[in-house]
């Protein structure tokens, strides 16, 4: 973020409107990284407004990427599917390979939070086949996000070895490269797949791990995913009150991020606590907040009027970037 502010001033003192395009896309990734998603969109818009150069249009779909990514941490998913697609445009047009390997790892995130597992398995696999078949020269990164993101999929659709084979093969690569970031997701991963397999006291030391390194770099969005996993443990062996002190803290950071999807799971979860404990009014409270979110967000079928995300489910996309149950 420091240095992207200081590659502005000089764009601006050589007044220079390709470099000034770029600083302002590394300005809009850096707070995309920081999880300031209003910032990163405000950013990408003003890189989209400043055209006319060869670079700015070439750059145009990796601030097509950032923009979809900062709209699905906000969990508006119609834009950020538009977004996506956009990008995905940019990268056939300009045969920009390595453009095209990072949305599909993208359109796997958001395949997976709208809970359409085949497509999210689907996107990754066609990142890595992209690595495979281009990335010869390329930062082995795009091999272990490929795989992460496969491995979030594998374990979506109970394929647990499989998912613990891609997450091994990620974490990895993250190890030699020294990526935090990265290191912090596989853990995540590790500890979802470690409870899916109702192993408990394996998932939590993973959490830990992966919310030590999530706090420092500033993965907030990470944090509330990771303390999600920790709440469903906690369920898992019953310990209703610890539960719900994990929930308040994921709550706090949903809600100061924008994340609505985060919200949605947490009032779920609350839902599910107060009725074991037979509070009636408590339980009433989240069914309330539970709804209010989904129609925020706008999740339901505009052919069949079911809730999309609820269960694993195959979605068709329109043009348009409306999505339906494809039933």
């Amino acid at each position: 973020l420091k240095f992207a502010v200081v590659q502005i001033d000089t764009a601006r003192e050589l007044e220079d409107p390709d470099y000034l395009t770029e600083s302002y896309l590394n300005l809009a990734r850096s707070n995309e990284k920081l999880c300031e998603f209003q910032k990163t969109i405000s950013y990408c818009k003003t890189c989209l407004n400043m055209q006319g150069t060869t670079i700015s249009l070439q750059l145009n779909g990796q601030v097509s990427l950032s923009m979809g990514n900062a709209f699905l941490g906000l969990s508006i998913f119609q834009k950020a599917l538009e977004c996506f697609e956009k990008a995905l445009r940019y990268a056939h047009n300009n045969d920009d390979k390595m453009l095209e390997c990072r949305v599909c790892c993208s359109l796997g995130n958001f395949y997976a939070q709208i809970k359409d597992y085949e497509k999210a398995l689907f996107f990754p696999c066609k990142a890595a086949e992209l690595v495979n078949d281009y990335g010869k020269g390329w930062s082995l990164k795009y091999r272990a996000m490929s795989q992460y993101h496969m491995a979030v999929a594998y374990r979506k659709l109970g394929r647990l070895a499989d998912a613990m084979d891609c997450c091994e093969e990620s974490m990895k690569i993250a190890l030699q490269h020294g990526d935090r970031p990265l290191q912090a997701l596989c853990l995540l991963c590790f500890a979802d797949i470690h409870r899916s397999r109702k192993d408990v006291q394996t998932a939590f030391p993973r959490y830990d791990s992966s919310m030590s390194i999530m706090t420092e770099i500033g993965n907030r969005l990470g944090l509330v995913q990771a303390l999600l996993g920790v709440t469903k443990c906690w369920m898992i062996q019953k310990e209703l009150d610890k539960a719900l002190e994990s929930i308040e803290k994921a709550q706090e950071l949903a809600e100061g991020l924008g994340n609505k999807l985060g919200l949605l799971k947490l009032h779920c979860l609350c839902e599910r606590i107060y009725r074991s404990k037979g509070q009636q009014q408590e339980l009433r409270d989240h069914v309330v907040k539970f709804h209010e979110c989904v129609e925020e967000m706008e999740l339901y079928c505009g052919m069949c009027g079911e809730s999309i995300g609820e269960k694993n489910n195959q979605l068709q996309a329109l043009p348009c970037s409306h999505f339906f149950h494809l039933k």
